[in-house]
């Protein structure tokens, strides 16, 4: 359970990472930050339709709609950005090589 646990969190990590790191690139539209600060948003309000609370369900609902904007963002998810938020994951998480593959997954926006 531990494992499944960490991974949950790791992809919702990611997930809002790469998001904000992403907001700092110079070619982002307006449109683009609004889908990124609403899916933030939804992400740090306590209002969910899933409350976070609850044991590995709480944070679908937030992945969920980091997921979407990923999906709809994807062309600010530069190289750099990656980066940044692989070298700010791996200050908080202890990763393993199964990380990667979960890592892309995440950045294609499944």
């Amino acid at each position: 359970l531990a494992k499944v646990a960490r991974k949950a969190g790791l992809k919702v990590v990611y997930a809002t990472l790469l998001l904000y790191y992403a907001l700092n690139s110079p070619q982002i539209s307006t449109k683009d930050k609004g889908i990124i600060y609403g899916a933030l948003g939804y992400f740090i309000l306590p209002f969910d339709f899933i409350h976070d609370y609850l044991p590995f369900a709480g944070f679908t609902d937030d992945f969920a709609a980091l997921a979407w904007a990923i999906s709809k963002v994807v062309r600010n998810i530069t190289p750099e950005v990656k980066l940044c938020a692989r070298e700010k994951v791996a200050q908080w998480f202890t990763l393993s090589e199964g990380d990667r593959s979960l890592f892309e997954k995440i950045e294609k926006g499944k």
